[in-house]
């Protein structure tokens, strides 16, 4: 029988994405319902959540505690295991090395240990895998052509069964998780219609932000890089306040210390600062930043679709055609 492939998600936002690596785990929340080491049914467990978290609804303890179920019962020594980083748009694929363990002097107290394997990028991946992969359930199974791409194998049916049909989710689907599920992937499409741009049509989005955001922009020549690439303003010329300097960088890689310093270097003492990095910013980047004496905002990609999206009514048409959107209405 094939091990099975498991979801783990490192936290909001991947924030626990470098202590999955560094302590070589996967781990999850919850630490309120306490040591479940013991064997435990599911209602047991459902118990101890509404204990723990008496604000719960009752679809949000059903979910939560078929999740935790898994990680606990349902996971085995040697299946594998996927978590995203969505600073880098990175998932990382490792093999499952222990049974559940508890520790209360952990962040997240449930966890299992890792061996960590390779990494691989969202931009490698089919349109359907990457939907398969953006629920925003803590822990899901991936099966069928998902399970096979990832893992880069051609799958053998072993019964009569449907590899399809291998373990829908047994969620509640209810009206918000359904709202929830779809925005999360929305953001991450979005994301993957940013990266696909160039760096021209970078630093034209960029420029189309600002204006939809109220300013007026001026797009410096091409050539030699001199640490701005766009220069915004209420009079379009920098002679009214605020005055922001732009710097845009469209790679995959982070963006260290150094750079920041250097743009920093390069403002005066009236100037803001802003600084896009599609790539992400390392911490001792984000240090120097908040100890800028200039104010100085990073946006990675993250930040930068939440910009879209928030002021997209108000792009104009030479902006919107670089994302593409359609609104779509959600009841309430």
């Amino acid at each position: 029988m094939e091990n099975k492939l498991w979801m783990v998600r490192s936290g909001e936002s991947g924030y626990l994405f470098e202590k999955f690596m560094e302590q070589n785990i996967v781990a999850i929340g919850w630490n309120e319902i306490g040591d479940i080491s013991k064997k435990l049914n599911l209602e047991d467990l459902k118990h101890k959540i509404q204990t723990g978290y008496p604000n719960y609804k009752v679809s949000q303890v059903n979910n939560f505690a078929g999740q935790i179920f898994r990680f606990k019962n349902e996971f085995q020594k040697g299946d594998n295991v996927i978590t995203y980083n969505p600073e880098t748009r990175q998932y990382t694929l490792g093999k499952i090395t222990s049974d559940y363990k508890y520790s209360a002097d952990k962040e997240f107290n449930h966890y299992r240990e890792v061996a960590w394997e390779k990494t691989i990028p969202r931009d490698n991946l089919s349109t359907k895998t990457k939907n398969t992969l953006g629920s925003v359930l803590t822990i899901f199974k991936i099966t069928g052509n998902a399970w096979e791409e990832i893992l880069g194998k051609t799958r053998v049916a072993t019964s009569s069964a449907s590899i399809e049909d291998d373990a829908e989710e047994e969620v509640e689907e209810t009206l918000d998780l359904l709202k929830e599920n779809f925005e999360a992937k929305s953001h991450e499409f979005i994301k993957d219609k940013v990266q696909a741009l160039d760096w021209e049509e970078m630093e034209e989005l960029i420029a189309g932000i600002l204006r939809g955001m109220g300013y007026k922009t001026i797009l410096t020549p091409k050539g030699p890089d001199r640490g701005v690439d766009i220069m915004a303003s209420p009079d379009g010329l920098g002679l009214e306040n605020p005055r922001i300097k732009v710097e845009v960088k469209h790679r995959q890689n982070s963006m260290g210390a150094s750079e920041i310093r250097n743009f920093i270097g390069g403002l005066r003492p009236n100037d803001k600062g802003l600084y896009v990095s599609t790539g992400g910013f390392s911490k001792d980047a984000k240090y120097e930043a908040e100890r800028s004496n200039n104010p100085l905002t990073l946006i990675d990609l993250d930040l930068l679709v939440h910009l879209i999206v928030q002021h997209y009514d108000q792009f104009d048409p030479g902006t919107r055609s670089l994302i593409p959107l359609k609104r779509i209405y959600w009841p309430v």
